[in-house]
């Protein structure tokens, strides 16, 4: 495997991974949700390293998971006191978000864990940090092996709860009349969320996290109605922008994640016009057409 096609592979992963998940945070009106919990897991990735003393193994997703869970309950929280949802989000995010940055730069300034590491991954280093699979003796960065196990627990979760997250994403209510668990599966979704996103952390940054967790998502959203259908093009819109953005930042040299990205937009853009249902273009010709038949 070449050294470019692990970078596409390791992007593909994130695009599709957070792709799926996207489509659920924007049918539930928590795109902003996805923004602060991709930035508070910061804090619970810093908290695990001084625990541990170390950037790799599973305590680095299981702190970011309740960093996560601690942005979700005191949003919450919050809103249950009286606050509004979006200042809630923006009261927490920018709090935890501040507490993680101040401990990278006066606890831990030693380690490769910084702000701009942060905020842009180091997803072009993917292909040099690798381990043997056993059995095999086939070599694979770690970043991608993560990822790649990240993605199957989206897809079998997606699966497993597919019914569940459909009825409690439009109707809270009539799946709290039927019996089901909404605060379970909301936090379990939180949770799946969190896992997702300091799983990319490291190779893309919080940058394309956010860009790859809302905008497929969006875009697919103005293409179909229609669940399944929406998660395929989301999965399949956060893989196109993964290549598109990498060979962009090939062509301009400059950031492969911030090129990706801008790719996502870019996609966003084609939707928003050319979308056969909710496209400016569709806009204006079904008055055309209403006129004619008049």
């Amino acid at each position: 495997m070449t050294y470019v096609a692990w970078i596409l592979i390791t992007a593909s992963l994130v695009g599709m991974s957070c792709g799926m998940i996207g489509v659920f945070l924007v049918l539930r009106r928590m795109a902003m949700m996805a923004d602060a919990i991709s930035h508070t897991v910061l804090l619970g990735i810093v908290l695990a390293f001084m625990i541990t003393q170390s950037l790799e193994g599973v305590h680095m997703l299981i702190g970011a998971a309740l960093a996560g869970l601690l942005t979700t309950y005191l949003v919450q929280w919050f809103q249950s006191k009286g606050v509004q949802y979006d200042a809630s989000i923006g009261v927490v995010f920018t709090s935890l978000f501040a507490i993680g940055v101040i401990l990278v730069s006066t606890s831990i300034g030693n380690t490769h864990l910084d702000i701009k590491h942060t905020l842009m991954g180091e997803i072009a280093f993917i292909p040099w940090n690798t381990t043997t699979l056993p059995f095999t003796g086939f070599e694979v960065p770690v970043a991608t092996l993560i990822l790649f196990c990240v993605f199957l627990l989206v897809l079998g979760l997606i699966l497993a709860f597919y019914k569940e997250w459909k009825i409690t994403a439009f109707d809270p209510a009539l799946a709290a009349s039927l019996g089901l668990p909404v605060i379970g599966l909301h936090y379990l979704f939180m949770t799946l969320v969190s896992l997702t996103t300091v799983a990319s952390f490291d190779a893309v940054g919080a940058i394309l996290v956010v860009a790859m967790l809302i905008t497929p998502a969006a875009s697919a959203y103005l293409w179909t109605e229609r669940l399944s259908i929406m998660l395929l093009l989301s999965a399949s819109f956060g893989i196109i922008s993964s290549i598109s953005g990498y060979y962009l930042a090939v062509w301009l040299d400059t950031s492969v994640s911030g090129s990706m990205a801008f790719s996502t937009g870019l996609v966003f853009l084609v939707s928003f016009i050319f979308s056969p249902t909710h496209g400016m273009i569709s806009r204006w010709v079904r008055p055309e057409k209403a006129s004619l038949t008049s």
